[in-house]
């Protein structure tokens, strides 16, 4: 069982975390599970906006402190820590925009999961916090760097320093989230933000995401390549090339200007 369910209707591909009975925490698997669905949403075409959530009452407990805590020192941070970070990068890269709907509370983890996503829809009843220092442990999954990034420097120190947990009102005005829905409507608002989504240009959407990721320095450089790879994809110097390597002759390349 991989913990997760990807429904694809529309345009718009549903992800939902799907362990209810742990408050759907994420275990190892599922950390690995959670990337190769990435990988998969990343190349499929009838996928333009994606929405993340969970099933039931819960949105995300966070890692699953069973899943981890026997570990060695070595062990948690060469595999828990580095495995977690591929997969949740992964996520956060994503072509596609990503709107995390926080359906249950989000704490540890959990924030970190939400952090990927590029819009963040809480309902009202959720509690948004990071507990880590609590447990003797630290935010391993980008909490204290890309949380930094997105939601300030100053809302992190109060969650992850001072163990202060959120409301969602209180989210909503540091910035922690971006929208509040009342219990039992997050998905609905979720969905109505998809459909905006849709509306808008899908390659200037893709385009304006990998910029603002690398402004925040999320990606530069797998940004700087894609462009200029596609730009030189697009181009009659690509086509001569291949012809002349398949013709088995010398390049011809056409110049301008």
């Amino acid at each position: 069982m991989s913990g997760f369910d990807l429904e694809v209707a529309g345009g718009v591909g549903v992800l939902r975390i799907d362990r209810e009975d742990k408050r759907n925490a994420l275990d190892a698997g599922m950390v690995d599970a959670l990337g190769a669905f990435c990988r998969r949403i990343e190349r499929r075409s009838d996928i333009d906006v994606v929405i993340l959530t969970g099933t039931g009452r819960s949105f995300c407990a966070g890692g699953d402190i069973r899943a981890w805590s026997d570990e060695s020192a070595t062990a948690f941070g060469r595999h828990w820590v580095r495995d977690g970070h591929e997969t949740f990068d992964r996520l956060a890269r994503l072509r596609q925009p990503v709107i995390a709907v926080l359906n249950g509370h989000a704490l540890g983890g959990g924030l970190e999961l939400a952090a990927c996503a590029d819009y963040r829809v809480a309902e009202a009843h959720v509690k948004i916090g990071q507990p880590e220092a609590g447990l003797g442990i630290i935010a391993g999954w980008s909490g204290t760097q890309r949380a930094v990034r997105r939601f300030g420097a100053q809302a992190v120190r109060r969650m992850a320093l001072m163990g202060e947990v959120f409301s969602a009102e209180e989210a909503l005005g540091l910035g922690v989230v971006d929208a509040v829905a009342a219990t039992g409507e997050g998905l609905a608002r979720g969905r109505a933000l998809a459909e905006t989504l849709l509306k808008r240009g899908p390659q200037a959407t893709e385009l304006t995401k990998m910029l603002i990721n690398a402004a925040e320095g999320e990606e530069r450089e797998r940004v700087l390549e894609s462009l200029a790879g596609r730009l030189a994809a697009s181009g009659a110097e690509l086509r001569e090339g291949v012809a002349a390597f398949f013709d088995k002759r010398p390049a011809d390349f056409p110049r301008e200007g």
